[in-house]
This record gives structure tokens, C-alpha cells and sequence, in this order.
């Protein structure tokens, strides 16, 4: 029996996951509602509009801690929330077609890695709030620290985002932010991992999914990629980041 292809959707926070996601549900529900979903175990609180069960398994932090060291169970420290990916849960979604799993890199990457899985037929993609020219720009221009530089670029985006879900941000709000924002530069770095790196400066925090019946701007371009890929049609689709490319 044909396996379904594990298609993995990452970036680092607020790089325009969801929003894509949403766009592919509403503009093309054929192409979405063919897919399965994972749907990860997570310590943290749910945002404005998530639900348990669909979004993720909200769980207490000392429940998901247990599972680790059992057989089929994958527990990770993502930015802080501790994850759990019920491996053995998965492969039953495989065997049904294609799954779809969107959101962090750290997870996205013991996706691609992972023993049990990594047999197993995958495109990995990884929407990118920066491009590789750049990035390369960046780490070759004297005076600028690449890190700092990538952690600003992230921090205005999930500050702007979090403002239009709260209003009003509490301390506790600011050292999440600060949080995600100072994983950014690393989580760029897994990147080199994906076989499709698909640049999109219109983050979460962008008018250009939403303002309109159709996604304008980037967020059109990297709508377009997705939905090629999905469709097994993703050749040439994004840029191929390699190990090296920044030095």
C-alpha cells in the first residue's frame, strides 16, 4: 500500500505558517481537506482562537514530562513549552494519505531525523522571513551581528502580532516575545534541512494575507509555492539553502 508524504510546514515564529495554512484551507479546500494533521502535545496556555484537540493537545507540563522514555513518544523543549509527538499515533495517519504537520523547526526537524519517520515519504518546507542573499549579506558586512540583527527582525513581527491579539501587553506577554524572538537565528540555521525554503517577509503580522479576498505581496507568492508542493508539483518551488551559504 502507497504511504501519504509527511509534509512538514516550519519557520520560526511568526514567519506566516498559519496564516498560509488558513489561505490554503479557504482558497483551496480540495487540496486541504485531503489532508490529515498533527497535532503535538503542548505545556503552554492557548492562544486567542486555538482549541484543544485540533491545534494542539493542551496539556499540564508534568503530564507531557511523563511521557518521556516511552516507547513511540518524541518529548522536546521548544522555546521554553515542553512538546510531545505521539510517533505511533502518526504512522496509522500516513497509511490513510498525506499528513500535514505546521510550526516549530526544533520539532520539524526531529520530524526529518527521527528513526521511525524518516523512512517515511516527506517534503519538508521552511517559510523563511528573510531570504539567503539576505542572510548572506548580514554575516559578510562588517559591524552587523547576524543574531542580534535576526532577533530584531523577529521581535518587531511578533510584537506587532501579539498587539493586534491583546491589545494592551503585559510583562509576561514582552518575555514570551523576547523569547521566540531570541530563538529566531538559530531555528534559520535548520533551514539548510529542508528541501524547499520559501522567503516570505509578510508575516503573521502582515495585511497582505488578510486585507483582501486574495493574499497579495509575498504571502501570494509563498501561497502559490505551497500549494504546488502539495499538489507534488513543487519543483524549482523557494530557495535550497545549503550548509556554508552565510560564511
Amino acid at each position: 500500500m502507497r504511504m501519504g508524504r509527511l509534509i512538514i510546514l516550519t519557520g520560526p515564529s511568526c514567519a506566516g505558517k498559519s496564516p498560509l495554512k488558513r489561505c490554503v484551507a479557504r482558497l483551496h479546500p480540495e487540496i486541504y481537506h485531503r489532508l490529515s494533521h498533527v497535532v503535538l502535545y503542548n505545556s503552554r496556555t492557548p492562544r486567542p482562537g486555538e482549541v484543544d484537540g485540533k491545534d494542539y493537545h493542551f496539556r499540564e507540563r508534568a503530564e507531557i514530562e511523563g511521557c518521556r522514555g516511552r516507547q513511540g513518544f518524541i518529548v522536546m523543549d521548544v522555546r521554553g513549552d515542553l512538546q510531545a509527538l505521539d510517533v505511533n499515533g502518526l504512522l496509522p495517519q500516513l497509511e490513510a494519505g498525506d499528513v500535514l504537520y505546521e510550526g516549530n523547526p526544533v520539532v520539524a526537524h526531529e520530524m526529518l531525523t527521527n528513526e521511525t519517520l524518516k523512512e517515511m515519504p516527506s517534503v519538508g518546507i521552511y517559510l523563511s522571513p528573510l531570504s539567503g542573499e539576505e542572510m548572506r549579506f548580514v554575516h559578510q558586512t562588517e559591524g552587523v551581528d547576524p543574531r542580534r540583527f535576526v532577533t530584531d527582525v523577529s521581535r518587531r513581527k511578533l510584537l506587532r502580532r501579539t498587539r493586534r491579539q491583546k491589545g494592551e501587553l503585559s510583562l509576561k506577554d514582552l518575555e514570551e516575545v523576547e523569547r521566540r524572538a531570541g530563538a529566531a537565528y538559530d531555528e534559520l540555521k535548520l533551514a539548510v534541512h529542508f528541501e524547499h525554503v520559501l522567503v516570505n517577509h509578510d508575516g503573521e503580522d502582515s495585511d497582505n494575507w488578510n486585507a483582501f479576498y486574495f493574499p497579495v505581496g509575498e504571502a501570494r507568492r509563498a501561497l502559490l509555492d505551497f500549494v504546488a508542493i502539495l499538489v507534488g508539483d513543487g519543483e524549482g518551488c523557494g530557495e535550497q539553502w545549503r550548509t556554508g551559504d552565510w560564511s
